[in-house]
């Protein structure tokens, strides 16, 4: 990953991150159901997704940690 990826996920706040998780959650449920239709042209994409879904929920930890 690049590290510009990286700064942008430490510079949103949560609700931000919050919203973005939400949409890549969105996302992947789409592209497991292009799989499952064999119709999905970028087998890669799922794991790319899955990834920064990861770092996502990862930084939200941090930040709800440092809140309470």
């Amino acid at each position: 990953m690049k590290k510009n990826k990286r700064k942008e996920i430490q510079e949103k706040s949560l609700p931000e991150l919050l919203a973005e998780s939400r949409n890549l959650r969105q996302e992947l449920f789409n592209l497991r159901l292009q799989q499952a239709s064999a119709q999905l042209e970028k087998p890669a994409r799922l794991r790319v997704i899955r990834r920064d879904i990861a770092r996502m929920e990862t930084r939200i930890s941090a930040l709800r940690n440092q809140a309470a």
